[in-house]
């Protein structure tokens, strides 16, 4: 580092969990750039202060997770039109001082989906469990590409309800709202779909024991997604795959979602196969 160095950080709580700043710092190493990312634990409360600081420092911009993906909007100067349109930032670019957010989860969601599945979502019902920044993204991305049908479930009811209506408002009208206090609703609702996406954390270090979708309602015909990519198995998909569903977990949406950060922050298109190689080194190293 030297006084050129342009520098990004992402912010939220928990992060001992996160591969991004070997994935990134990888990327800008192979690019010949003099940038570097690294992390800083922030939630709500501090956030504001944290944000504003940024925008009077050699930043290029900053990466934004849970739980702070909805909250960093209201720091924000401008919005990208599909980021307003989700109502939640992942990505943040500073110029000349001027924040303007961007989201990049659900096009890295949709790319992995792309590669690793053959799901046509036109002809696809879908269960996300989690209203929060991440199933915001998926949610609106599965609404703008053509989803069949979405049941949005989270512990927060206003969340899961907005989440709905700006889905149907912003997107097309394909989102129903499924009560979290209502269990046989979520039975029957989860029971119906084809596509389940833990969007909610759950399985991640801390909840390593939890999962949103009891093994007992799953079905073999079902494929199951998370958002989680450490560990490479949560609870979730270790349960699901074992009843016969197809999984995927979070790793293609992160390795996509942080090359088209790449591109906003440098202007570069990223070097994509560096940061698949390096992911699947960490992976390596934990075993």
């Amino acid at each position: 580092m030297d006084i050129n160095t342009k520098m990004i950080a992402l912010l939220g709580k928990p992060l001992s969990q996160s591969f991004a700043a070997r994935m990134q710092n990888a990327a800008y190493t192979a690019m010949g750039l003099n940038m570097v990312y690294f992390y800083t634990e922030v939630e709500n409360d501090h956030l504001p202060d944290i944000v504003n600081a940024l925008r009077y420092m050699p930043f290029a911009g900053f990466a934004v997770t849970k739980p702070n993906k909805v909250e960093v909007l209201k720091y924000l100067d401008e919005l990208d039109p599909l980021c307003e349109r989700m109502g939640a930032s992942n990505t943040v670019v500073i110029q000349n001082g001027k924040l303007k957010g961007y989201n990049t989860d659900g096009i890295g969601f949709y790319i992995s989906l792309q590669e690793e599945t053959d799901i046509k979502l036109p002809e696809t019902t879908f269960f996300c469990m989690g209203a929060g920044g991440a199933g915001r993204a998926i949610a609106s991305v599965i609404a703008f590409y053509g989803g069949k049908k979405i049941y949005i479930c989270d512990m927060n009811a206003a969340a899961a309800s907005k989440l709905v209506g700006d889905i149907n408002q912003n997107f097309a009208p394909v989102a129903e709202l499924v009560p979290f206090e209502d269990a046989a609703a979520k039975v029957e609702k989860i029971k119906s779909a084809d596509f389940l996406i833990n969007a909610t954390g759950l399985g991640m270090t801390g909840s390593a024991d939890k999962t949103p979708y009891p093994m007992e309602i799953l079905s073999p015909n079902q494929f199951c997604f998370d958002a989680t990519y450490n560990p490479s198995k949560t609870r979730f998909l270790i349960e699901a795959e074992g009843v016969g569903c197809k999984i995927m977990n979070g790793l293609g949406m992160s390795l996509h979602q942080g090359a088209a950060q790449i591109k906003l922050w440098s202007g570069q298109n990223a070097p994509v196969d560096v940061m698949r190689e390096e992911l699947f080194a960490i992976l390596a190293e934990k075993g």
